[in-house]
Parts: C-alpha cells; structure tokens; sequence
C-alpha cells in the first residue's frame, strides 16, 4: 500500500484528520507520494472516492496521480474520483447541474469584442494617452478577473494603470455589453467557468465533496482561491512550496498559501524536508540563496543521499559565445547520457547561443520554454535565402522569403517563382540575369474545363511605372516585371533580391554567403518587419526601444549562424547540416533546453545554469515591469533544484556584439561562490 513507502514526515501529513491541512513539499521532497498516500487512506477509511476532489495544474498530473491509485483500488474506484484542472473540473460540474454553456477560446471571444469596441467613438476624450485595442483590453480584463473578486474593473485599473482614466467609463460600457452578448449566447471562456462556478456554489448548488486536494498551491490565483473556498466542504489538503511560486506574471497570488494558516481556524501546516533529489552539496547552495527570501513558514531542506558528492560548480568565461561554446564542449566530452541533462535558462536570448553551439558539435537538443533559434522566423529567413543561393530550383524557400515582400502574397509569390522559372529553364537565378528571349512567363494555359479547372488570365502591365525607381536597365529588360498585379512595393523587394544574387554569384564559402545574407538589403527589410512587429504595443503604437533591442536580437542571430558556419568550406554541406539537424530537433532527442518555468518539476542528473549575471538573472528589466527579487530568487532556486548529482553555474563577462561589461548576479554571492 502506498502509506507503507512513506517516511514519517509524509506519513503523518497523509494521515491527519480531516480539516484544513497545508504540506509544504519542497523541491524532491515526494509531494506526489503523500497525494497518493492520503486519497488512498481516505479510501481505506472509508470515504467514498466520488466524494474525493482533486484539483491540479495540469490534466496530465491529476491522470497520472488517478493512474498510481488505481494501481491499489482498481481502475473502477479511482475512475470515480473526480480530477482534473480548476477548468476541466468546473466544466464538467456545471454541465453536470444542467448549465447551457459553449466553451469558446479567448481568440473567438476577442473577436466579439472586437465589434463592440469597434462601435464606440475615442476621439471626443482629450487624453495623451492611445485607448487600448479589443485585444488587449481583453487580456488586461483577463487578468483582473484573476487577480481580485472585490475591485471593479475601474476600481482595478486605477490602482495598475491610472493613465488611462480618461476612458474608465468607456471600457466599462464595452464590458458589460460584452458581458451580455456572451450570456446571450451561452458563450464562456476560462476565467468564467471559474466564476460561474463560484457563483453556483455560493447559491447551494448540490456538491457533495467530503475533501478537496490542491496540488500545486502555490500557484493559485485569486479567482482560484475563492472558487475554493466556495466549495461545501469542511477538509481541504493543499500541497505547495512556497519557494517554488513563480508565476506572479500570470495572476499567481502566493499570499494565498501564505495566509493559510490565518484563513483556517485550527489549520494544521505540515512540513516535508527530506530531499531524495539533490545531493548535499547542492541543496546546501539552494537553501543559503533561499533563505534570503522571508521565511512564510520554517523549513528547512535535508539531504537523504549518502556517499560522495562533486561540489557545484561556478565557470567562468571572458565573453558570452565563448561560455556556450565552452558549455557545448563539455557536454559532448561528458559521460552523461543526453537525454539526462539540461541547460536552463532565464532569457531565451541565452538559449539561441548555446542551442546553436550544441548544433555546431553535433549534439541534438529539444528546447521547451521560449522558440527554437532553427525556429524563429529571422533564422528561417536567412536559411531560406542561403538556400536560393545553393538551389535555385526551390520554390519554397522563394515563397517564404517572398512573403515579407509588401503587396505580395503567397499567390503573387508563386506567380513570380513559375515565371522566373520558366524564363530560366528550371532555374530562377538564370531568369533574373540571362530571362530567355522570346518566352512569355505569363502566357495564359489551357483550360481544363472537363475537371472544372481554370486558370487566371495574366494581364500584361506596363514596366513603365518601375522607370522612377532607379532599378538597372538590365533588371527594368526583365519580362518578369510585366505581370500586371506586380505593386511598386513588391517590385523594389524584388530587387532587392535580384542585387543580393548578384553579389552572391561567386561567392563559394558559407560563413561568407551568410554575412552577404545578413547585410543584404532584402535581409534588412525582413528584419525591420519582424522588429516592428515585435515592438507593436497592443494599443498599436511601436516602442522604438523595444524594436531597436529586437534588432539587436535578429543581429546576434545572424552572428550565431555565421559562427555555425565557419567549420565548413561547402555552401551545400552546410544547408544539410542544418537541415539533418533540425530533424533530430523535432524528433524531441538529445540534450534539454528549458525556459526556468518549463523546467519546474523536472529533473536531471546534469544541470547547467547559464548566464547568470547582474541585469540578466536576476532580469533587472522584468523587475521594473512588476517583479521582484523575491521572485527571481525564487526563480534560481527551482532551477538549481532540478539537479541530481551535478550543478554547473556559468556567468561571462563581456558581450562583445552588444559591447556591454557584465558583473556576477548576486545570487552567486548569496551561494558562497563569489564575494
């Protein structure tokens, strides 16, 4: 039975009586072990199992957690628990007390308050600041709805954004409209299967739960906690680490487990300190960084591993590419199975390096939290234009690159890939420079009227409008700038890419063709697109800071992809090197890369942390967005404790693309490694 594998700390947290009962579980501590024990001792006490909640996180734990009771009471008695996350449990119940109700996804429901913001009029408020647009003001309504049950909207903004008071009134005319055309409908997202919830329980809806599980306590929202404390029922089992509440951003509220004990007359808080993760040497590091958080409830972790032990250790780099590299190279000359090791990080910036030093030495990674550098739409861009370079036959990598240009979709792009195709017999560089003579790329096909089949007539248009643009005669000779759908903007993109061929005619060496890809006028249009886009604000104005660091980001890729390339003297081997690569990347093989929230929960034999200097972890800049340094400590400590038996700490000291000097984070002084 389950309750026989316990030590006495999960056991006697497993079997108290019913009540309020908090189990702080810290990291490697068994949380999931005491779960288990406790809904199997009050199966064997006699509590029927539909009478047993269990809230989670995540569908995948409360199955899995289902799954390991079945293992003792058979799949029939634990099939009769009633598990799942504060949504999913909350949509079955209502359905259950015969609620109308269609689930919609916030993207459908932005849509419809998209046409009723659309209906009101701005322009009479004398105000410096933009109103939001019906996106965001749907995300910031989302967040409200998770951070408090007490304020109104109105009375919510004026406490986080107080600029925008000028249009309280209004947001809250299109709210509550919105709010009727959604119950007209029978329309509700997330936050409100939460609140329909808590309102049906506060009005005695018939749920008859002798005990609730939390998992995860930690992480609750305000919206969350209410629809708890909502519920009929007298026991409550929540299990967290206040430590490990790392989710501030998205509504968490860790005051919540914090006032536990103050909340629940005769709350019993129980405390699980034996680590069976970790060995001394990093828990020790872990609870000296920690510690300097306020202490919501005394613990204090112990290690239950026995023998020796490698101390954690802190490397050192003179400059930032040169720690991913020297990180990439240990971890192919190590003896650890891939698959058991991670390099964790704050900043996704920080992943791109050590993903493409990894790629450079062959080791295959899956990355989690943050996108892929083989993934981001600027890589992709460069690899699309090194590949027309290499194969002028490939009609997708001319579509893609061709999708950025202005007035020209992916239609337009096909048109001008078959007509650059068929004027340079299979290749389209041919029919940019040497088009041959007497071909019409646009000559109408047959018709295919027995399948239904027509294709568009091609209208011939005058490349006399191009004359102004200062484009070469021998560019302005091309039949290809007939096609009449062709917009002067689509045509300058189009040359654009014609002088990037032209410069790219002879050259033969990778690491040269990507500085020619990275510096060419086309790449330069691409990037400014993606840049923008990035700095876009949800009320529609670009943040010139925030698109100049974005630029910063596109251009440090393409310094990375340069790097790849230098160890090869073929364009063509190159291009497949990436290529193979980018398959053992979606296979999900090799070494993991992890965002710190993606990280949570897991563990492995090998972890290294990476740049850990002042400004990037902790993130100077998300702290003065609303963080914390309570929380980024909070942050570290996950990290560290998601090693078994080694901890690498890396920080550098230069930046040599952004000539920036780094300082050590001062977690690193907390850990003893530095003073």
């Amino acid at each position: 039975m389950p309750l026989s594998h316990l030590n006495q700390e999960q056991y006697t947290a497993a079997t108290a009586p019913l009540g309020y009962n908090l189990v702080i579980a810290s990291a490697g501590t068994g949380k999931t072990s005491t779960i288990v024990a406790r809904i199997a001792h009050s199966i064997r006490s006699g509590m029927k199992p539909e009478h047993i909640l269990l809230l989670t996180f995540t569908n995948k734990a409360a199955a899995e957690m289902v799954e390991r009771v079945a293992g003792f009471f058979g799949k029939e008695v634990a099939g009769r628990i009633e598990s799942g996350t504060f949504h999913a449990v909350s949509y079955r119940l209502l359905k259950r007390l015969g609620k109308a109700i269609v689930l919609k996804q916030p993207k459908d429901l932005k849509m419809l308050l998209k046409t009723i913001h659309g209906r009101r009029r701005f322009d009479h408020i004398d105000s410096p600041m933009r109103p939001y647009q019906a996106s965001y003001l749907y995300d910031l309504y989302s967040l409200y709805q998770n951070s408090t049950v007490s304020l109104s909207f109105s009375e919510w903004l004026k406490e986080n954004d107080n600029e925008h008071g000028a249009y309280f009134d209004i947001y809250e005319d299109i709210l509550e409209e919105f709010k009727e055309q959604k119950k007209r409908f029978g329309y509700v997202d997330f936050n409100d299967l939460l609140t329909l919830m808590r309102d049906q329980l506060l009005k005695g809806a018939p749920i008859g739960y002798k005990e609730i599980l939390i998992d995860e306590y930690q992480d609750t929202n305000t919206l969350q906690g209410a629809l708890i404390e909502a519920f009929p029922c007298k026991s409550v089992f929540c299990v967290g680490d206040y430590d490990q509440s790392i989710y501030a951003f998205n509504g968490a509220n860790i005051n919540i487990i914090g006032s536990f004990g103050e909340r629940h007359e005769n709350a019993r808080v129980f405390t699980l300190t034996k680590n069976y993760r970790s060995t001394a040497k990093i828990l020790s590091l872990a609870n000296r960084v920690i510690e300097k958080n306020e202490r919501l409830y005394p613990k204090q972790l112990e290690v239950t591993r026995t023998g020796e032990c490698e101390p954690p250790r802190l490397l050192i780099y003179d400059e930032l590419f040169l720690q991913y590299q020297a990180i990439a190279s240990q971890i192919r000359a190590s003896s650890t199975p891939h698959h058991d090791v991670a390099v964790i990080f704050r900043n996704n910036s920080s992943a791109d390096g050590i993903e493409a030093c990894l790629r450079e030495v062959g080791i295959a990674c899956k990355r989690k939290g943050g996108v892929s550098f083989f993934d981001a739409k600027e890589v992709k861009a460069m690899i699309d234009l090194l590949t027309v370079v290499v194969n002028p036959r490939d009609m997708m990598a001319f579509i893609h690159i061709f999708e950025y240009a202005k007035g020209v979709g992916p239609a337009l792009s096909k048109e001008l890939f078959d007509g650059l195709y068929l004027l340079g017999e299979g290749n389209i560089t041919k029919g940019l420079f040497q088009p041959k003579e007497g071909v019409n790329p646009f000559e109408q096909r047959a018709k295919n009227t027995q399948l239904g089949l027509f294709d568009d007539h091609h209208e011939l248009g005058s490349v006399a409008r191009f004359y102004k643009l200062g484009f070469d005669e021998a560019f302005l000779a091309n039949p290809i700038l007939k096609l009449s759908k062709l917009t002067v903007d689509g045509a300058q993109f189009l040359h654009s890419f014609y002088i990037f061929l032209k410069e790219t005619k002879r050259v033969k060496h990778p690491r040269t063709l990507v500085e020619h890809v990275t510096t060419s006028q086309v790449f330069k249009t691409i990037a400014e697109q993606l840049a923008t886009k990035r700095a876009t604000q949800k009320d529609g104005t670009v943040d010139e800071k925030q698109k100049e660091e974005a630029k910063e980001r596109i251009a440090r890729k393409g310094i990375l992809l340069k790097d790849l390339a230098k160890n090869y003297h073929e364009s063509e081997r190159f291009l497949n090197a990436l290529t193979l690569g980018s398959g053992e990347m979606s296979e999900g093989e090799g070494v993991n890369l992890l965002s710190i929230h993606a990280s949570k929960g897991l563990e492995f034999n090998d972890v290294y942390i990476v740049d850990l200097m002042d400004g990037r972890f902790p993130n100077r800049k998300l702290m003065s967005m609303g963080g914390s340094l309570d929380e980024e400590r909070r942050l570290f400590y996950v990290a560290t404790t998601r090693a078994r038996d080694r901890l690498f700490l890396s920080f550098a000291k230069y930046d040599k693309i952004k000539k920036l000097d780094y300082i050590h984070s001062p977690f690193l002084v907390e850990a003893g490694l530095v003073t």
